[in-house]
């Protein structure tokens, strides 16, 4: 291997502490080429090669007893094309130096989650999305990738190769590692975002105009309540002044309730659980009202220092109604007590093979469950339902799911499978994880 790679070996642990590994080596790559040498010095040692991002998926999905590269120094935008508004970043950039460095330029991506210690690799890989009924998952950005297979081949994938591209964009790490990616950003724009307490019952009969009539459309729905926060945000008219929230209105609001007081609540609850729904009943009630006006990215994101567990199942528009009716019926019948909100989102159909968004338009249930509780009941619990709906999970999220259910839940499925083998017929990029998932 290159003498500029940094190699170290240490245990690996996710965000979300459920996940862990013992990688025999890790390396920090600096370029496409050095990860082209790991590799094929890998695969002739019959090792296999893992790229980890920010460990911010819940699953074991980057975990890996061969050589795990960790890409960070492969970062920053590389290029920047004004005519098409394309912009070419190595794949260890995290999300929230990709939106300052695109802010910095006049850029953006078109959509966001609610958080971005990501690296771009990372999410687009495992179909991380925002919410907006006529806007994609990130992953949908994406006009080009470069990417190392399995011999130490490097590929440029562009939308003229319809096979990979439709394959390469969700990849799950099974088909190389992804050295950078190009979006197609759009220019910087303002937000105006509105956020107030409905009661659940409001929000499902209005679901539909609150869906269409605005750009991005989210609610969190506290369990053992009928009270949800809705968060409506809206791009507004160039030249819109910005009027960003106070500093001491964020302290309070993102701060102090949203971190702080909520750290306190779901601690106690672990303690007594039967307090859990008079907790979500005050929660429910502390965030009030409010509107301001913003960069795009300042909206988006919240700040999330409360460490849990998350389980996100992609379902049909129309479904959205008779899930959260089952998810309420189940909690109430089965005893368990759910301290986190439900977040529900929406997003637009994709061609992606493996995207939660595959031809169709989408309703996002995420369900969380503190770090120190146990999830496996409520998950369990939960997943069935998705299941009754044709859920698709996201795949950086907890999931059960085998093969044979995945296939008929993925069209394309069989599809990814026959680019997986051409790209890495060896299986350099194996895990347990993946066998898990692809068979």
């Amino acid at each position: 291997m290159t003498t500029t790679s940094q190699h170290t070996a240490a245990r690996w642990t996710n965000w979300g502490r459920c996940a862990s590994a013992e990688p025999a080596d890790v390396v920090r790559p600096r370029s496409t080429a050095e990860v082209a040498e790991v590799v094929r010095s890998a695969a002739a040692r019959g090792q296999r090669v893992k790229a980890v991002g920010a460990a911010h998926s819940f699953t074991s999905i980057a975990a890996t007893d061969g050589v795990m590269l960790r890409m960070d120094r492969i970062a920053g935008i590389q290029r920047v094309d004004r005519g098409t508004g394309h912009v070419t970043v190595g794949a260890g950039m995290r999300l929230r130096d990709l939106n300052r460095a695109l802010d910095q330029i006049g850029l953006a991506l078109p959509n966001m989650g609610d958080v971005d210690p990501q690296t771009v690799s990372g999410a687009t890989s495992t179909g991380t999305h925002g919410t907006g009924a006529r806007l994609t998952g990130i992953a949908g950005a994406i006009a080009g990738l470069e990417i190392v297979t399995g011999d130490g081949t490097v590929l440029t994938v562009s939308p003229d190769d319809h096979e990979l591209f439709g394959a390469a964009r969700v990849g799950l790490g099974a088909l190389g590692i992804i050295t950078s990616l190009t979006f197609a950003c759009v220019p910087s724009f303002l937000l105006r975002a509105r956020e107030e307490p409905m009661r659940l019952p409001d929000v499902v009969a209005g679901l539909d105009a609150l869906v269409e009539d605005n750009d991005h459309f989210e609610f969190y729905w506290f369990p053992h309540t009928d009270r949800a926060l809705v968060k409506r945000n809206n791009r507004v008219p160039e030249g819109t002044e910005r009027q960003p929230l106070s500093k001491a209105r964020f302290l309070i609001d993102d701060e102090v309730l949203s971190n702080g007081l909520f750290e306190v609540v779901n601690r106690i609850g672990t303690h007594q659980p039967r307090w859990i729904p008079r907790l979500n009943a005050l929660s429910g009630r502390a965030l009030g009202a409010r509107e301001y006006t913003d960069r795009a990215p300042a909206v988006f994101i919240s700040p999330r220092r409360v460490r849990f567990r998350e389980m996100e199942y992609a379902v049909p528009r129309a479904a959205l109604p008779a899930v959260l009716s089952e998810i309420d019926r189940w909690v109430n019948r089965s005893g368990e007590t759910v301290s986190f909100p439900i977040e529900v989102r929406f997003a637009a159909p994709d061609d992606i093979w493996l995207s939660t968004g595959y031809e169709r338009a989408n309703a996002y249930v995420a369900v969380h469950q503190y770090h120190q509780m146990d999830y496996r009941r409520y998950f369990e619990g939960v997943e069935a339902i998705f299941g009754e709906h044709e859920g698709r999970p996201h795949w950086g999220k907890l999931h059960t799911l085998e093969p044979d259910t995945l296939r008929a839940r993925y069209p394309r499925f069989d599809d990814f499978r026959s680019v997986r083998d051409r790209l890495d017929p060896q299986r350099t990029f194996a895990t347990a994880h993946l066998a898990g998932v692809l068979g």
